[in-house]
C-alpha cells in the first residue's frame, strides 16, 4: 500500500448510486485519492443481501465495489434527510446517482433546474438505464436486459446453441467505466471553463457501444452476425483448444505467428499449405484448421506448452479458473490483490507513477460514518439524535 495522496486528492463526491455501475466508478474515484461519501438508505444498497458468501452481514457482492469510501445511512425521501444532502452538496465537486429519471426533480434537485444555480461548478453524473427519453426512456435498466436488448447475448454461445448472457456483469462495469471518463473529461473542462456539466450515461448506450467488431462487420457485409462460440469472427486460429491437460486459448493475429506455432508443434509446413497460408484461408477453412491443431496439441500439457509458445512469440495462455488466478504468479508480482484486514479486493488496473492507488480502507458497514460526516458538517448532536431517533438517519450503536 502506499500511503501518499492519490491523483484526485482533494476531489469531494457524493455517491448515491447504488448496486454496481455507480459504486464500480465511484470506487476507481476513491482508489485514486477522491473523498468519497456513500450515502445509503437506512436500509443498505440492496447488494448487501446478495449473498452468500458473506462477511459478517455484508454480501461480498457489496463487498466488491464500495473500499475507501465514507458511508452514511440517510433517508432522502424525507424533507430532513435531503436537507443534509443539499448541505454536503455545498463543497462537492461531484455527485453520482443512478436513481430512475425524474427521482431527483420530484425532490427539488433537478440538475439544470435548481443544482446547476446553486452550484455552478458541480459535475453532476447520471446513471440511468435507458436515459431519460426516447422509446424506453425512464424505464429501469439491468445488466442482463441490456446484454439481451443491446445484442450482445446474440454474438456469445456456441455456435450450434441459443444466445447466453456473457458471466460477468459486463454491461454495468463498462458503465462505471464510461461513467468514470466522463467525470474526468468534465473536471478537464471545468479547469478550462469554471463550470460543471451534467453527464448522462446509460446501460443501454454502454451495451451498444461493445458491439465491436459484430457492427462494424454488419455495417460492411449486411450480414447479421452468428455466435462462434471461443472462436474470433475474423481471426483464425484464435479459439480454445483442447490439449492433454486444461484447454488453451490460441490468439494468432498473423501469419508469422501462424508459422511459429506450426514450427513449434513439429509441422512448420501446416503454414504452406493452402487451407492455411494466410488468414482468410485459415478462416474458410476452420473446422480442419481446428482438427489438425488439437492433433498436434494433444500431446501437450498446457501450463509448459503455453509457456513456451509465448516465449517463442505466439500470443496463446491456459484457460484458468478464478482460484488459479488468484494464486497466479504473475497476478501476485502485479499486486493485484488488495487485503485490509478480513477484506480481500481486487487492485486498481490504473498505475500511475506518481500518484498511485492506495487502498486505506474496507468498504463501510451500513451507517459507519454517519456521526462522523454529521460533526464535521457542524450538525448539533442533539439534532443527530432527533434524526437518528426518527429513522432518518442510520448508525451504528
Amino acid at each position: 500500500m502506499n500511503g501518499g495522496q492519490g491523483a484526485l486528492a482533494g476531489l469531494k463526491v457524493v455517491d448515491l448510486s447504488r448496486v454496481l455501475g455507480g459504486p464500480y466508478c465511484t470506487q476507481a474515484l476513491a482508489d485514486h485519492g477522491a473523498q468519497v461519501i456513500k450515502i445509503e438508505p437506512p436500509a443498505g444498497d440492496e447488494t448487501r443481501g446478495w449473498g452468500p458468501p458473506f462477511l459478517d452481514d455484508t454480501a461480498w457482492y457489496f463487498i466488491g465495489v464500495n473500499r475507501n469510501k465514507e458511508g452514511l445511512a440517510l433517508d432522502l425521501s424525507r424533507d430532513e434527510g435531503r436537507a443534509i444532502l443539499w448541505r454536503l452538496l455545498e463543497e462537492a465537486d461531484v455527485l453520482v446517482e443512478n436513481f430512475k429519471p425524474g427521482t431527483l426533480a420530484r425532490w427539488g434537485m433537478d440538475y439544470a433546474r435548481d443544482l446547476r444555480p446553486r452550484f455552478p461548478r458541480l459535475i453532476h453524473c447520471a446513471v440511468t438505464g435507458f436515459g431519460a427519453d426516447g422509446p424506453l426512456g425512464g424505464l429501469p435498466g439491468y445488466d442482463a436486459v441490456i446484454q439481451a436488448m443491446a445484442g450482445l447475448m446474440s454474438v456469445n454461445g456456441e455456435r450450434d446453441g441459443g444466445a447466453m448472457r456473457i458471466g460477468l456483469p459486463i454491461v454495468d462495469m463498462v458503465t462505471g467505466l464510461n461513467a468514470l471518463a466522463g467525470i474526468l473529461l468534465a473536471l478537464a473542462e471545468r479547469e478550462r471553463s469554471g463550470h460543471g456539466q451534467s453527464i448522462d450515461i446509460a446501460l443501454y448506450d454502454c451495451g451498444v457501444s461493445l458491439l465491436h467488431p459484430h457492427l462494424p462487420n454488419f455495417f460492411g457485409s449486411g450480414r447479421v452476425p452468428e455466435r462462434s462460440g471461443n472462436a474470433h469472427p475474423n481471426i483464425a486460429p484464435y479459439d480454445g483448444y483442447r490439449t492433454a491437460t486444461v484447454p488453451i486459448f490460441l490468439a494468432v493475429g498473423n501469419d508469422r505467428q501462424f508459422a511459429r506455432l506450426a514450427a513449434h508443434l513439429g509441422a512448420p509446413e501446416l503454414a504452406d499449405d493452402p487451407r492455411f497460408v494466410d488468414n482468410r484461408s485459415r478462416c474458410a477453412h476452420r473446422p480442419e484448421l481446428k482438427a489438425a491443431l488439437e492433433a498436434l496439441l494433444a500431446p501437450h500439457a498446457c501450463l509448459p506448452l503455453a509457456r513456451d509458445l509465448m516465449a517463442a512469440g505466439v500470443p496463446c495462455g491456459p484457460v484458468q479458473t478464478v482460484a488459479d488466478v488468484v494464486r497466479d504468479p504473475h497476478a501476485l508480482h502485479r499486486n493485484l490483490l488488495v487485503e485490509i484486514g478480513r477484506y480481500r479486493g481486487t487492485a486498481s488496473p490504473i498505475r500511475l507513477s506518481r500518484t498511485p492507488a492506495t487502498y486505506r480502507s474496507p468498504p463501510p458497514a451500513l451507517g459507519r460514518d454517519t456521526r462522523a460526516v454529521l460533526d464535521r458538517l457542524g450538525v448539533d448532536p442533539t439534532l443527530q439524535q432527533q434524526l437518528l431517533d426518527a429513522g432518518v438517519l442510520k448508525a451504528p450503536d
